[in-house]
């Protein structure tokens, strides 16, 4: 149930863009364990001057922001990074171009399916992977 938002340093093509949320996507079904179907992405693209990175990185940078319950292991979040980077890699963004946050949140503070809390919900996949 991650909300993701990808965050772009210049504009993309929609082809590529749809090729970016599969990978971002694919990685998290893979290393969170996230039903398939389980899909919120943004994407946030800047122009020239709007977003601003390190010297080092180029306009290329893709920033990747997951909202997510807590609860996931460190292993899985190590896999989700590299899974990340990797598939961005063979998009053609650079390793050091790319950054993974993740934001945990107790289950207690998310309001789903009708402004129930997530930890009275069965969520139908485990958290604690």
């Amino acid at each position: 149930m991650p909300m993701t938002k990808i965050e772009l340093g210049q504009p993309w093509m929609a082809d590529d863009k749809r090729r970016l949320v599969e990978v971002v996507h694919g990685a998290m079904v893979e290393a969170l364990k996230i039903p398939v179907h389980d899909k919120l992405i943004r994407i946030q693209e800047y122009g020239p001057g709007d977003f601003i990175v390190q010297p080092e990185c180029s306009q290329n940078y893709v920033l990747v922001e997951i909202c997510m319950f807590s609860g996931r292991s460190l292993d899985a979040k190590r896999k989700l990074y590299q899974l990340i980077v990797d598939g961005l890699e063979s998009l053609g963004v650079a390793r050091i171009d790319t950054r993974v946050v993740l934001h945990e949140v107790p289950q207690d503070n998310w309001g789903i399916r009708g402004g129930v809390p997530a930890s009275e919900v069965n969520l139908g996949f485990k958290v604690d992977v």
